[in-house]
């Protein structure tokens, strides 16, 4: 395999691996890897009798991070923007959740297992509609309360902290009857399996995430949640929604052996929670039962810092040895130039300082089989059909040119887990979300409004082409012409900051490559003045 079919071959297969990946992610199974359970002794999931989501009274809450709603009805969280994220159309703060709209379901709901303790269809009242943090407040506390049922009184906590994303869930359990009871709690998001699914042409994950010590970080689908119930038994652990750039996850705060699960609501809704016993609690006794809930932006120390095993929703595959050591030299890059589209210019040249040699290899390979073009064609005019004549003459030209074939092959085998881990890690990283680089592009993590970047990167390209060894198959020839411009259409869709990221490779291959062509022509004429 010489050069030209390598790079050929490498860029049909990159094309090929995005197709694959992308129809992976929605045709695909995902395999439970834990231990399915269809019950625990003390903790069944929640049943639902048909789904439906009532509304009661409205509570608005407004922290320094959050405006959220929460409804009296179950004490569910309904409504939560990410006041530090604009929307996808910059018409105002990122709304991730919402039960505005039946086709874009996303609640955060918890409830009570036990006889008359509240589930998330109990009424709760409260003191106030309207809560803000104050200035000279930290924690903002939000207290819902139930009647007394069978002797028993429950108050439903949300405490909010500033510069947060992570919310206390507290219940307060007053057992006041006259025997102990030992009740359940459960914890569960409801989302529907239509939306933030992203484009045809860049799809993205979105459904349900657990982690556990034994199992390490698992994706749940929302085809394989359609098939059958999950139902999984856990020591420790979270569960939760995983979508682009964002994620919400309940972390129970109990050693308690837990269940995780999901449940089918409806054709389009379902619910992905965690249940477990609260335990005993003897009467004329409380019990507080805490939980938190992480619902924010898949910061990699925000998530470190949440939960154990909560920084693998930025997922980066098999690449994540390569993929988070760029991810830590780009935002430390960021650090000093305060601007994500240098900060990825500055990792380009840094990688391709760093890969200079070895290129520079390949390029002498590739320009010393550019001089002997010439040469080549020659001998393939001269032997025509007989392939075996053929490959003996140039065989030999190889050797006495002091050239091999392959040289130009392992510099780009070996930059090729380099690019995809750094494809994934922008296309990940909720850092160059609505990330300004200069002029027209105001977002990185969206294409060019104005398709500059793709139509400048298909030039250079191009330009690169004319730097290689000429094909001597004319279909050969044909196809290498094509392929820029058709591998050019791929970045079309492609974020910005990834075409920013091939453009300025592009360039520097050229100048490199344009230089060591010159160097070695140069030799060449020298070598031919001097009869050798």
């Amino acid at each position: 395999m010489d050069t030209r079919r390598l790079i050929l071959f490498v860029i049909f297969s990159f094309s090929i691996m995005l197709l694959w990946d992308a129809w992976q992610q929605q045709q695909a199974p995902t395999p439970v890897t834990a231990q399915e359970a269809a019950s625990t002794p003390s903790a069944d999931k929640p049943q639902e009798n048909g789904f439906m989501l009532t509304k009661g009274t409205r509570i608005s809450v407004k922290t320094d991070r959050y405006a959220a709603v929460i409804d009296t009805v179950g004490g569910d969280l309904r409504q939560l923007s990410l006041l530090e994220h604009q929307a996808d159309d910059n018409s105002g703060p990122y709304e991730l959740m919402s039960d505005a709209s039946a086709k874009k379901l996303y609640v955060a709901q918890t409830g009570l297992k036990g006889d008359g303790l509240p589930t998330h269809y109990a009424s709760f009242t409260t003191t106030a509609t309207d809560y803000t943090l104050q200035p000279d407040q930290d924690t903002l506390e939000v207290r819902l309360t139930t009647p007394e049922t069978n002797g028993v009184a429950v108050d439903k906590i949300y405490r909010f902290h500033r510069g947060q994303y992570l919310i206390d869930v507290i219940y307060e359990i007053k057992n006041n009857s006259d025997k102990a009871i030992s009740p359940s709690v459960y914890y569960q998001i409801i989302h529907d399996n239509e939306s933030n699914q992203g484009s045809k042409m860049m799809p993205t994950f979105t459904g349900g995430a657990y982690f556990t010590k034994a199992d390490n970080y698992n994706k749940i689908k929302f085809d394989d949640m359609a098939k059958k119930d999950v139902s999984i038994n856990a020591k420790d652990g979270w569960i939760g929604l995983v979508q682009h750039y964002f994620v919400s996850a309940w972390v129970p705060q109990s050693n308690a052996d837990r269940k995780f699960y999901t449940t089918k609501l409806s054709d389009h809704d379902f619910s992905i929670g965690t249940i477990l016993s609260v335990g005993d609690i003897a009467p004329g006794t409380t019990k507080s039962v805490d939980a938190k809930l992480f619902s924010g932006p898949q910061a990699h120390d925000d998530l470190e810092t949440a939960a154990p095993g909560l920084e693998f929703v930025v997922d980066y595959g098999i690449l994540t040895v390569i993929a988070k050591p760029l991810m830590w030299l780009l935002t430390h890059i960021h650090d000093l130039v305060k601007n994500w589209g240098i900060a990825i210019i500055v990792l380009t040249i840094l990688i391709k300082a760093a890969f200079f040699k070895l290129s520079a290899s390949g390029y002498r390979n590739m320009a010393h089989l550019r001089e002997i073009a010439p040469r080549m064609q020659a001998l393939k005019d001269k032997f025509g059909d007989d392939k075996q004549k053929l490959q003996q003459a140039m065989m030999e030209m190889y050797r006495t040119e002091k050239i091999n074939p392959m040289g130009g092959c392992l510099p780009i085998l070996v930059q090729i887990p380099v690019f995809i881990s750094l494809y994934w890690v922008l296309l990940g990283s909720v850092e160059l979300r609505h990330a300004p680089f200069f002029g027209w592009i105001q977002d990185l993590s969206a294409t060019d409004p104005y398709f500059v970047l793709p139509v400048l990167m298909g030039a250079t390209m191009i330009i690169q082409t004319f730097l290689n060894p000429p094909p001597t198959d004319p279909i050969q020839a044909k196809v290498m012409k094509i392929m820029p411009v058709a591998f050019s259409i791929f970045f079309f869709f492609f974020p910005a900051g990834l075409v920013l990221y091939w453009l300025v490779n592009n360039i520097l291959s050229i100048w490199q490559q344009w230089a060591i062509n010159r160097m070695i022509h140069t030799e060449a004429l020298t070598k031919k003045g001097n009869g050798k």
